[in-house]
């Protein structure tokens, strides 16, 4: 949580769902019990989920593990104490971060062995989803000590379930590499796994995107699976401003463009479609991965023009550079050679 989320939408004093829940009837289908104020809870190490922007999406159950045991692991001590503040709870920290995380490890699960409850929670969201902890569980699995989950806030299934995508098949892939080669690549594999997959539905891929990179990003998905495929950019999801993009990549690329500014942590979602062999089109007929190669011999065959305006043309089409586009050119046709 880099600044103060809004609280909205918490239910006031007078709400219904600030009374007791009823009693009556047999609640033990819901798997769960009410929180115990004060009980400690068994030695164990708690995965828990926080607010990706609204405080009030924080759990009874969540604020019942943070104010019993007996210590809080975190990625960044500040912005859980920010956290621990807000709810009046005072609590012991240590910090567990993707450089420390393997050092710290030992420790925690030794403290565990000898009686201690430990939380474990990240900046924001769910614990060990594209932030630290796959480490410490796997490790604390391997020593024999309890992992408990306790379920909370998780931005990609957030995005999923509000993006009108669909949701019965579905990968998420977290951040895409930084450099804008190596995603391309990491997109090129992608785009051919998803082709030659016999299924015969679509399957929704989710990615995290820094804001300064979801253009090229929108572009790179657009030239591999082209301008049709349908994408989503969720935007500061439950936070003041949150936002939805929905339409092709291509429309949706070009709203994003049109702005002074990108702000905000994205979440990218779009719709790999199935392949020609699944969904019984015609060769030709399916969205295929048309390379820069073929996108340039049919500008130059359409326009009866050279290679180099070709590509001039190409780069105004994709948003890109022409020396980008020279470059991945090559690479192409180094792959044939």
């Amino acid at each position: 949580m880099a600044d103060r989320p809004q609280l909205e939408g918490a239910p006031g004093p007078g709400s219904p769902r600030t009374g007791p829940r009823p009693r009556g009837g047999d609640p033990s289908h819901l798997g769960t019990r009410e929180p115990k104020s004060d009980a400690p809870p068994a030695p164990g190490l708690y995965l828990v989920a926080t607010p990706i922007g609204n405080l009030g999406d924080i759990t009874l159950r969540a604020l019942d593990v943070l104010r019993n045991v007996d210590r809080v692991a975190c990625e960044d001590t500040r912005q859980t104490q920010k956290l621990l503040n807000h709810f009046q709870i005072e609590k012991k920290t240590v910090s567990c971060h993707e450089h420390n995380e393997r050092e710290r490890a030992t420790g925690l699960i030794q403290e565990i062995k000898r009686g201690s409850a430990v939380a474990l929670v990240s900046d924001a969201g769910t614990p060990a989803i594209n932030d630290p902890g796959s480490w410490l569980v796997r490790e604390a699995i391997a020593a024999g000590v309890p992992v408990v989950p306790v379920p909370g806030a998780n931005a990609a299934i957030s995005a999923l379930v509000a993006s009108g995508l669909p949701t019965e098949d579905f990968q998420f892939l977290g951040f895409l590499p930084e450099k804008a080669g190596a995603r391309r690549t990491f997109l090129e594999k992608l785009a051919a796994r998803e082709q030659a997959d016999p299924r015969s539905t679509p399957r929704t891929l989710i990615f995290y995107e820094a804001p300064h990179r979801i253009l090229e990003t929108l572009a790179d998905i657009e030239e591999l699976w082209g301008p049709l495929l349908n994408a989503v950019v969720a935007r500061e999801l439950t936070k003041l401003h949150e936002e939805f993009l929905r339409g092709t990549v291509a429309e949706v690329r070009a709203e994003l463009a049109s702005r002074d500014r990108i702000r905000g942590e994205i979440t990218l979602l779009v719709e790999a479609p199935v392949s020609a062999k699944s969904s019984g089109n015609a060769p030709g007929t399916q969205t295929t991965h048309e390379t820069i190669a073929a996108r340039v011999a049919r500008i130059q065959s359409e326009n009866n023009i050279d290679e180099k305006e070709a590509l001039k043309r190409l780069a105004r089409e994709l948003g890109r550079s022409k020396s980008d586009l020279y470059r991945e050119l090559q690479r192409e046709r180094a792959r044939k050679r």
